[in-house]
């Protein structure tokens, strides 16, 4: 098989790719990575110096493509499937490449910041940074909210890249700071990717791996 996905069930950025891989059953191998495990970790530096997964490889290309969004315009543009995940219209291309940073830069990163905190020792956790990250995710979630007023997926009728992006950034916000409590129409919007098929067999895939997820020792 020509395409390999290093990779972990757990990773939110990891979902994304493996949600849009899911969408056009494109055919992949996936090597799990333990970042714990010294030489796996090494292993993975020596396709990408940076040591982040997700990492696909093409054997047939030759090709190391790393980077969430580049992955999966890397597969749509040499392993179309039947759900395009990038819009063809150049307008509504960068609309939804707008959408996908926003859900990686200010929802994902910034829940990871949370989530991260909370693995810190005692005398070495950054509230203050806690709190603007907390900020930075409300204020995205209302923008959300605003965005997905009225339609299905957050660019329209169809599902895209973007939407790849917000079901884990959303799925994981959810559990730093509950949705349904000020975000109404950002909580419904996850309830439509968690029973879309692609993103609900990505959960269903991880659910072995939850009980990692750092839980809040504060409360």
């Amino acid at each position: 098989m020509s395409l390999t996905l290093y990779f972990h069930p757990l990773s939110s950025f990891c979902m994304k790719v493996l949600t849009a891989l899911y969408e056009n059953d494109t055919p992949f191998t996936p090597h799990l990575v333990d970042l714990m495990d010294e030489t796996a970790a090494a292993n993975l530096r020596k396709m990408w110096p940076i040591g982040k997964f997700p990492v696909l490889r093409d054997e047939t290309r030759g090709a190391t493509v790393t980077e969430t969004s580049i992955i999966i315009e890397f597969l749509q543009l040499h392993y179309p499937g039947p759900v395009q995940l990038i819009p063809q219209d150049g307008a509504r291309a960068l609309q939804m490449r707008l959408r996908d940073r926003m859900f990686d830069l200010y929802l994902n990163m910034q829940m990871q910041k949370v989530v991260g905190d909370r693995l810190r020792p005692a005398g070495q956790k950054d509230p203050q940074g806690v709190a603007e990250a907390r900020n930075t995710l409300d204020i995205t979630c209302s923008l959300v909210d605003k965005y997905i007023d009225g339609k299905t997926w957050i660019t329209g009728d169809d599902f895209t890249m973007a939407d790849c992006a917000a079901a884990p950034a959303l799925f994981y916000t959810d559990k730093v700071m509950p949705l349904a409590e000020n975000h109404k129409n950002a909580a419904a919007y996850l309830e439509r990717l968690m029973q879309r098929p692609s993103f609900a067999r990505v959960l269903k895939e991880a659910e072995p791996y939850f009980k990692l997820f750092p839980q809040d020792n504060a409360t």
